[in-house]
C-alpha cells in the first residue's frame, strides 16, 4: 500500500545556494555587513543561475547583499565624518 505522501518525498523544492544568500542577506542587514554582503550577492547569482527554483530568493538575496555593502559604505563614511576611529584605553 502506498502512501499519497510518498510523492513529496525526495529531492528538496528549494535551491540551498538562494537559501544560504537570503539568510547571509538578512543577517548581514545587522551584523558583519562586509562579509556577509558580499557573501549574499555570489550565493544569490549563483543559485540564481543554477536552478529555476528559489529564483525569488536568489533576486532576494542579491538585493540584500547590495543593501549590506552600501550600509556598510555609508557607516563607514559617517564614521570617518564624525572624528574618525579612536580608541580610548583606560585614564
Amino acid at each position: 500500500m502506498t502512501s499519497q505522501y510518498a510523492s513529496t518525498r525526495g529531492k528538496s523544492q528549494t535551491n540551498g545556494l538562494a537559501v544560504a544568500g537570503l539568510t547571509c542577506g538578512i543577517i548581514g542587514v545587522f551584523f558583519f555587513q562586509f562579509i556577509l554582503g558580499p557573501l549574499a550577492i555570489i550565493f544569490g547569482a549563483v543559485g540564481r543561475r543554477n536552478s529555476s527554483k528559489g529564483r525569488g530568493m536568489a533576486t532576494a538575496a542579491i538585493v540584500l547583499g547590495v543593501i549590506d555593502v552600501l550600509l556598510f559604505v555609508v557607516l563607514m563614511v559617517v564614521a570617518s565624518q564624525s572624528g574618525g576611529f579612536t580608541w580610548y584605553v583606560g585614564g
